[in-house]
């Protein structure tokens, strides 16, 4: 373990042959934990690095901390230098289509022959079975796999507003990897680890399968759905500002009603206990809406906050870079952006959602820029200088 800062996986070398995110979001994972990732890319770079639109930010989210090589693995000179890198690694990642390692001879099957104690993680669309011969997207798995069906209103399936199976499925991957790397401490030996976007969708909604399988019932689409709790909703107060506001308890019922000045609700003898309040959401919901218009959402905010409800702003996504909480807890660290119009400049970029001996796990490397860290790998696996002018003057390498 590096005694500098701590990291579980310094000493760890990933080779990694993914786009995207769900393969990159495992390397990025790993290296945020303090393994060696190296990136290989084509000569021409990741396309990911060029997507635009919503794809725009895939690639400095979800490849900081790693390193890049850029190889043209049509070539034989490209594929030794793949084997010999491949030699130096602890673990490989691959998120292409389950027939391009193979073609390639860099399936698990055929590695594990020459590197018993590889560590390989493949991320697919589905793991094993009638379904992996599909080509799937997060969007796909979350239409086949109920996810879209619960998120949007009745008979309007809507995907999830975040790539939510891409970026499980490849911490399920990660997951994988850490396991395989104990137990090979274990056995000397390591293995294959296989993670999915349509079995990682089907944990998501399994939760809402096993309602069904305790009630009888099945769930219903989140806009229209039977609350847990009668007060758990969206209102619009003064200025048409919006605001999410939870009562879920009976004693926060009460610290809602005495600080709204609300006591005649309170004396209710129908709205007591959480379930009678639950079954007068269709009268409740609209008489508490209009008892709060007349409030700014400061003013709410403010009353939430000091009496310990819930409550949360409808925020939109960029206006999170001036978060305060995540400011004052170093939840956002600092990036120089690699690609696209604004290459060269500084912005931050969330990371991961843990501490370790109180610290956040930050940023060592910026997104690299493709290739960038081509000749120094070279240079370890025994190329000389020579030998790495000619390969990049013949486009074997970049």
């Amino acid at each position: 373990m590096n005694k500098q800062n701590g990291l579980p996986y310094e000493g760890i070398r990933v080779v990694e042959f993914t786009h995207m995110v769900m393969g990159p979001t495992c390397g990025m994972i790993l290296a945020d934990l303090g393994a060696e990732v190296i990136k290989v890319e084509p000569i021409e770079g990741d396309k990911t690095r060029n997507l635009l639109g919503s794809g725009a930010g895939f690639f400095p989210m979800f490849n900081r901390n790693k390193k890049s090589i850029a190889v043209d693995m049509k070539t034989p000179e490209g594929m030794e230098l793949i084997h010999k890198l491949i030699a130096t690694a602890d673990v490989v990642s691959e998120n292409f289509k389950p027939s391009t390692m193979a073609k390639l001879g860099l399936d698990y099957e055929t590695l594990k022959k020459t590197h018993p104690k590889l560590i390989y993680v493949s991320h697919k669309g589905f793991l094993p079975g009638p379904y992996d011969h599909r080509t799937a997207l997060d969007e796909v798995v979350q239409m086949m796999g109920g996810l879209a069906y619960m998120t949007g209103p009745e008979d309007r399936p809507l995907r999830a507003g975040s790539s939510v199976n891409d970026i499980m499925g490849g911490i399920f991957g990660a997951i994988g990897v850490m396991a395989a790397l104990r137990q090979r401490e274990l056995t000397g030996e390591g293995q294959e680890i296989q993670s999915s976007l349509f079995e990682n969708n089907v944990f998501l909604v399994g939760q809402h399968m096993m309602q069904y399988a305790v009630t009888g019932n099945a769930a219903k689409p989140m806009p229209s759905r039977i609350s847990a709790w009668a007060i758990y909703d969206v209102f619009e107060v003064a200025e048409g500002e919006k605001i999410f506001l939870a009562v879920v308890t009976d004693t926060q019922w009460k610290i809602f009603c005495d600080m709204f000045g609300f006591a005649d609700l309170y004396a209710d003898p129908h709205l007591k206990l959480n379930n009678q309040r639950v079954q007068a959401r269709p009268t409740l919901i609209p008489e508490i809406k209009k008892r709060l218009a007349g409030f700014s959402a400061k003013e709410i905010t403010t009353i939430f906050e000091a009496n310990g409800l819930p409550f949360a702003s409808i925020t939109r996504p960029e206006q999170l870079f001036e978060d305060p909480h995540l400011i004052a807890t170093g939840g956002l660290a600092p990036i120089t952006l690699t690609d696209g119009p604004k290459a060269g400049t500084q912005t931050t970029t969330p990371l991961m959602p843990l501490m370790m001996n109180g610290k956040r796990l930050g940023v060592r490397l910026n997104p690299p820029k493709s290739g960038e860290q081509t000749p120094d790998i070279l240079a370890e696996l025994g190329y000389s200088a020579d030998q790495i002018h000619q390969l990049s003057s013949d486009g074997i390498v970049a």
